[in-house]
């Protein structure tokens, strides 16, 4: 179990902010726990520590959200979502972490730009698409098996259809829930779940409901327009963190 005070810090920081964000933000800011984790620990370690963490806060979130999200696109992205899971077990020893952080971080800094100047503009909500549905999706399930980096990749599918915020985190939440469930079985296969990572999972678990209750709170307190800026700063910092952290380390 790793109980350097530092470690914990930083870990407890990053489970508040993965609470905060699937309550709250749709995913957004939850691709920045593991980057912060990983200033200590290996990323693979650091991803196995946190998905016991998150299966906790998908349960919990299958309650506060249940029949909020949206059939249509989870019809879509889950199974688009399974197909990223598979390639990325069947490239986990092969990908360079590095690279994948450094895509995802452009990737999201761009989108957040443009979100950041689209916010207060009210324009066309874009349709569900299998094509894009699919292929977003398939992204988020890859990045989110390698690094639980799948919020910036599928909020680039929902954010542009300009669902109502309830309706877009429970979209999120449930989403998220097949995705963490279907990632335990590769996450064993690969040996990645030992009794030291999963005791340390435990420790870390009494921040989990307060992450969550911040994260639920801003939600039902922000108007819309205010709730698209703070995914689209959310984004922002998502993005530089994984650039940062494929450029320095």
């Amino acid at each position: 179990m790793l109980t350097d005070p530092a470690f914990l810090g930083i870990a407890i920081l990053a489970v508040l902010l993965v609470g905060i964000s699937k309550s709250g933000f749709g995913g957004a800011m939850g691709s920045l726990a593991v980057p912060l984790m990983s200033l200590f620990i290996a990323t693979p370690m650091a991803a196995a520590i946190l998905l016991p963490i998150m299966l906790v806060i998908d349960m919990l979130g299958l309650l506060v959200f249940r029949g909020k999200g949206d059939k249509a696109n989870l019809l879509i992205i889950i199974p688009g979502a399974m197909i990223g899971i598979l390639f990325g077990t069947l490239t986990f020893r092969l990908v360079d972490a590095h690279l994948i952080k450094g895509v995802i971080g452009l990737e999201a800094l761009l989108f957040g730009l443009d979100r950041l100047r689209q916010a207060k503009v009210s324009g066309e909500p874009c349709p569900p698409s299998l094509v894009r549905g699919l292929f977003w999706s398939s992204i988020s399930g890859f990045t989110s098996f390698i690094s639980h980096a799948g919020g910036p990749p599928i909020l680039q599918y929902l954010l542009p259809q300009g669902m109502d915020r309830v309706r877009m985190v429970g979209t999120t939440v449930i989403y998220f829930s097949a995705v963490n469930f279907t990632k335990l079985i590769p996450f064993a296969f690969l040996g990645l779940l030992d009794m030291s990572n999963l005791t340390t999972s435990a420790l870390l678990l009494p921040a989990v409901p307060v992450g969550y209750w911040i994260g639920f709170m801003l939600l039902k307190d922000l108007p819309r327009a205010p709730f698209n800026i703070a995914i689209a700063i959310a984004m922002l910092l998502t993005g530089l963190k994984l650039l940062a952290d494929a450029l320095l380390f």
